[in-house]
């Protein structure tokens, strides 16, 4: 996905009800984090667990909340995923960077860009990829499985290599 899009995937996203991002930079998501501190909305988290805690307590709050974080961070947190977000039924929409996606990305990117989608499964994520052309469909999905009471992640594909 372009980056240019991030920029009207937050816009998006914050007009159909999602007000609060709670994250850790990463950038594959670089535009979308960028165009949420001008608009004074992301609160950057020193680590995963700690992004995922505050978006909860922002839930309990009833403010949805999108959380943001690399693919690595994910896997990090797979442990605060399971024993808050999923035991207590925090319908937190997940934005996750694909480093990896691309075979030629950094070799540290490589074993967890391989396993990403496997582990998006076996947490039990039901996931959305975002393309250039399917982005707001799948932002809308996201917002509606959070009104529903549902997890949901949607990933965007590391495109480029830095």
């Amino acid at each position: 996905m372009k980056q240019d899009f991030q920029e009207q995937m937050f816009d998006f996203l914050f007009s159909n009800g999602i007000k609060n991002y709670v994250g850790v930079p990463d950038s594959t998501l670089k535009k979308f984090i960028s165009h949420g501190i001008k608009k004074e909305r992301i609160l950057i988290a020193t680590r995963e667990e700690e992004a995922i805690g505050i978006a909860a307590g922002m839930l309990l709050s009833k403010k949805p909340s999108l959380v943001f974080m690399q693919n690595a961070g994910f896997a990090n947190s797979l442990s605060t995923i399971a024993s808050l977000v999923q035991l207590y039924k925090f319908p937190l929409i997940f934005l996750i960077g694909w480093r990896g996606y691309k075979k030629n990305d950094a070799p540290e990117h490589t074993k967890i860009g391989e396993i990403q989608p496997k582990l998006l499964k076996d947490i039990g994520f039901q996931s959305k990829i975002l393309k250039e052309n399917n982005w707001k469909e799948c932002c809308k999905w996201a917002i509606e499985k959070s009104q529903k009471g549902d997890i949901s992640a949607l990933i965007i594909p590391r495109e480029f290599v830095d």
